[in-house]
């Protein structure tokens, strides 16, 4: 299952910073932070069949554009304040996804 399709069943009050990150974002980090952009603005915290498309569709449009926006910015001075969801241990646990490498 692809984290975009997991972190369905999440909503924080917050979009998630990904410039400035190391190593840099993921696409499944990108994707997670449009769809959670999505759901926020539209106020659809659990899609029904007769949205759900739509806004899979408008996340990945997004996660297209942030992903073409953080590759055109300068580098950050420092870190964002916090770390990315995707990348929490418990996050990853609670998502049945592998542990990240390493590093």
């Amino acid at each position: 299952m692809s984290p975009l399709v997991a972190y369905l069943g999440v909503m924080c009050r917050n979009i998630t910073e990904l410039r400035g990150l190391e190593p840099p974002a993921s696409r499944d980090e990108i994707e997670a932070a449009a769809l959670q952009y999505v759901r926020k603005v539209s106020g659809v915290t659990t899609p029904n069949p007769a949205v759900s498309d739509a806004m899979h569709a408008a996340a990945h449009e997004i996660a297209d554009i942030t992903e073409r926006l953080l590759a055109d910015l300068p580098a950050r001075r420092q870190p964002p304040p916090t770390v990315p969801p995707l990348r929490r241990p418990e996050v990853r646990a609670r998502l049945g996804l592998d542990p990240l490498p390493a590093g």
